[in-house]
């Protein structure tokens, strides 16, 4: 699997405008491969052209995909879409620059902070950009509230303690019912009630039009709102006003971030599958995965600030590849697991097993050249900080290689917006194709959406099972009792889980312990 300096020249792409190349040498594929998936790999990218020309990719909702347009307005299918692209753009920026002037401020002047509600691809790809690209010149400092957990929720506030009205907050759900976000925008709006302020007087929303959230917004005469359009999906959405607003209200370079997407779908829309590091890339996942999502993807940078960027592809990916069917109905349980930290962390956690133990995986390296913005002290005699970092992804990528484990190295110039930008754009397209070629839909979620109904129902389960133990108050009931008394037999695991939270938090259920579940004692007070 080590790779001769030969086979490195021969498998690497490189691209020196963008400062990024592409190293694909210690994961090889064998002969003959790469033509036999030559014509799946041309409908591949026929489907891509057919999906930026405005098809219905995603027949389950009949809508169409079309995140690339964000970057590039002219590519969409009519000019109503390229116009509100544009439109979206610069409203960002006008208001970011109205924050940042103090001409839209707070109710106790000019904001400091920034608080964001959402969930998933409106909460892992801001975090992501947040936190590669922040430092000491932002404007405004940034929170997250990306859970429903109260602990959590309590936990931002309490950071923000005594700066309520300075601090500006976007709410972020395309149909305003997702239950995440809606629950942190309740939280928050009674804790500037509490704090004697109105929360709508620091409140934006981004979401999709006539949406319920939109009707809030507009009722209570939000500061602003942006739109998210139905052809956007929340995985796809970084480079849309989702991860645009904040980024610009943090005081980061939208424009740079739009200008280096661009560029590599330029690069990823090459027909010649040889020189397009995206068909590359998807080529390899298939070939190191047998097509089938045999192996994870183990993503390893080597730099704090990119430290995200395995949580964000991990939905880029794994919702997009992760299906139990195909495109022809037939089950096929697709997928690709992906997992990451940190280098050199992650030598100091799980190397030892990537390269030890089983050998189900294969690594992501990314390289960043530039070591920090000026000179750095060293730690030993000609030898920097930095140097040691080089040092421990070549050592660890060298000892990988040498028991055989398979790598690919993405190496970048810098971490900056334009850098950022390309990465995202990259894995997009790799994605798309390589579901393409394994022959799924990439651009809908049935599980996920399997998990909000079995929620919703485990919700009026809840209620039904508060009301049977109010109707006989003072009355101590185990879970099969509950359920037996209330046509609920079945349901008794998930009767005891639920009496077993609300008992454990304020309220009127007590409880009473037993080893034995089926023993354990409820009532109303």
């Amino acid at each position: 699997m080590a790779s001769s300096f030969e086979a490195f020249r021969r498998h690497q792409l490189a691209f020196p405008a963008l400062g990024f190349s592409l190293d694909l040498s210690r994961a090889v594929a064998p002969a003959g491969f790469a033509e036999r998936l030559a014509p799946a790999l041309a409908q591949a990218c026929a489907d891509m052209a057919a999906l930026e020309k405005g098809a219905v990719a995603n027949p389950d909702e009949k809508r169409r995909v079309g995140h690339y347009w964000l970057r590039t307005p002219e590519l969409a299918p009519d000019a109503a879409t390229t116009a509100a692209i544009r439109a979206s753009v610069e409203a960002i920026a006008t208001f970011a620059q109205q924050v940042h002037t103090g001409q839209v401020k707070g109710s106790a002047g000019a904001f400091t902070d920034l608080l964001c509600i959402g969930i998933g691809g409106s909460a892992l790809g801001p975090q992501f950009v947040a936190d590669a690209l922040g430092g000491k010149t932002d404007k405004l400092r940034v929170h997250f509230i990306d859970n429903t957990d109260p602990d959590g929720i309590d936990r931002v506030f309490d950071t923000l303690e005594g700066r309520l009205g300075a601090t500006l907050a976007i709410v972020t759900s395309k149909s305003g019912s997702t239950p995440e976000p809606r629950n942190g925008l309740i939280e928050a709006a009674q804790r500037w009630q509490r704090a004697g302020l109105a929360f709508a007087a620091h409140a934006v929303a981004v979401t999709g039009e006539g949406s319920q959230l939109d009707q809030v917004a507009v009722k209570e005469r939000w500061l602003a709102r942006f739109p998210m359009w139905d052809w956007v999906g929340g995985r796809t959405s970084e480079l849309g006003p989702v991860g645009l607003l904040p980024a610009a209200l943090q005081g980061l370079d939208i424009r740079g971030l739009l200008a280096g997407a661009r560029e590599m779908d330029a690069l990823t829309r090459v027909a010649d599958p040889a020189a397009n590091p995206a068909a590359q890339l998807a080529l390899t996942w298939h070939h190191l995965t047998e097509g089938k999502g045999t192996k994870a993807m183990v993503v390893l940078p080597y730099k704090d600030r990119l430290l995200l960027f395995s949580r964000y592809l991990q939905q880029l990916v794994m919702e997009s590849l992760g299906k139990e069917l195909d495109l022809r109905g037939h089950k096929v349980n697709q997928g690709l697991t992906v997992y990451g930290n940190k280098g050199s962390t992650d030598q100091h956690a799980y190397v030892q097993q990537l390269r030890d133990g089983l050998n189900n995986f294969f690594a992501v390296f990314i390289e960043v050249l530039t070591d920090r913005q000026g000179p750095s002290v060293e730690v030993e005699p000609g030898v920097t900080s930095g140097a040691y970092l080089q040092a421990f992804f070549l050592g660890t990528r060298e000892a990988l290689s040498g028991n055989d484990r398979a790598s690919i190295t993405l190496t970048i110039k810098q971490v900056d917006a334009p850098t950022v930008g390309v990465l995202i754009a990259l894995f997009e397209r790799a994605v798309g194709l390589y579901a393409s070629l394994l022959g799924i839909n990439a651009y809908h979620q049935p599980g996920v959406e399997a998990g909000k109904k079995a929620a919703a129902e485990t919700l009026l389960l809840r209620a039904k099972v508060l009301a049977a133990l109010a109707k006989s108050p003072g009355k101590w009931l185990s879970a099969p009792q509950v359920c037996e008394e209330n046509g609920l037999v079945g349901s008794e695991e998930l009767v005891f889980k639920v009496l077993l939270h609300v008992s454990a938090n304020l309220g009127p259920v007590e409880r009473q312990d037993h080893s034995d579940p089926g023993q354990t004692l409820f009532r109303h007070s």
